[in-house]
């Protein structure tokens, strides 16, 4: 089993000391008040080191929650490696480059940056700096509605940066305060109000996020905003029904357009292909059916929505690169997956 030293031990607390300050300016002044070794001990994981086990993170949790937070001062690499929890990395002084399969992002203070789930990614440091990095547990929401179409939004890297997203970068970074407020004061129900402060997260994503779409005409803001609400709708009836046979003629007559406008309105405003999203919320059941080891891999293709074993199959590879046993057997196995 590979060892890498955990370099990352000064973590520290961070309390506002002017109260009219926003977080996210907070968030770039770093404490000295309490020490390095006091803020460990109180979380008891002082001196531990950090795991990898054929790629896969052995986090060395601290309760149920499953969530670890750190103040990182690493800088030395960390190897290529993947876990089931959401990462985010927030850095507070000097860039940090992650290298995600072959996408290479240096990001700064004023950008935060979210690691989908099982994602292999290797993280190089500089000489000198400080950045937080959370591994926060995304499991318990995998069945509310919504879910599935927020992680189709980090079904890849995000960064999210002051200067681009503004107001949505304030929020997150607030809500990522009040996470490390409670993470390291281990306040009571922080068991609770962890899990809450990152479900308003990602729906501040999911609500306010959206890639640029540059051929939206600026002219047009009361029809832009009708046919978001639209398409958003849109999107409910597709997380409501996706096990049905449903179709691009159907959804197309459900607006009123001809197939050929809601295709393409249908992407300029949700930035998805109906087809792909369809695929892509059927895919997302189906990884959850396939943590049953007593299900059927055709009953899990039907309860999917998928017509066929061979079209699921075909599907699921698609998306997962491997067939959907190879993925139940990684699974259990402890190896990573995509």
């Amino acid at each position: 089993m590979d060892e890498q030293k955990n370099t990352d031990r000064n973590r520290q607390n961070i309390e506002p000391e002017n109260p009219t300050k926003k977080p996210s300016d907070i968030s770039k002044e770093i404490s000295t008040e309490i020490s390095i070794e006091k803020n460990y001990a109180v979380n008891s994981d002082f001196g531990q080191t950090r795991l990898i086990h054929h790629e896969y993170e052995l986090v060395d949790y601290q309760d149920t929650s499953r969530n670890r937070i750190w103040l990182n001062e690493q800088d030395t690499p960390f190897a290529s490696h993947w876990h089931p929890a959401l990462e985010i990395i927030q850095p507070v002084q000097n860039n940090y480059t992650v290298i995600c399969g072959d996408t290479s992002r240096e990001i700064g203070p004023g950008q935060i940056l979210l690691i989908p789930p099982r994602q292999r990614h290797e993280l190089i440091a500089p000489p000198s700096g400080k950045r937080y990095i959370y591994l926060l547990n995304v499991a318990a929401f995998s069945k509310l509605q919504s879910f599935a179409r927020v992680m189709y939004i980090l079904s890849q890297p995000l960064v999210l940066s002051q200067e681009d997203e503004g107001e949505t970068y304030d929020t997150v970074c607030d809500l990522l305060w009040q996470i490390r407020d409670e993470y390291f004061n281990e306040r009571e129900f922080s068991d609770l109000t962890i899990p809450s402060l990152l479900l308003r997260i990602l729906v501040c994503i999911g609500k306010n996020y959206r890639p640029p779409a540059h051929d939206i005409p600026k002219s047009s803001h009361a029809r832009s905003r009708d046919y978001m609400e639209l398409f958003s709708e849109t999107l409910n009836y597709i997380d409501e029904h996706f096990s049905e046979s449903l179709t691009l003629e159907e959804m197309a007559s459900r607006t009123g357009f001809s197939k050929f406008h809601f295709s393409r309105l249908f992407k300029k405003y949700t930035h998805y292909n109906f087809i792909d999203y369809l695929h892509f919320r059927r895919i997302k059941e189906a990884e959850q059916l396939l943590l049953r080891p007593d299900t059927s891999i055709t009953d899990i293709a039907i309860t999917s929505g998928f017509s066929s074993i061979s079209t699921f199959n075909r599907i699921f590879r698609q998306e997962k690169g491997c067939s959907p046993s190879e993925y139940r057997d990684r699974i259990f196995s402890g190896h990573p997956v995509s």
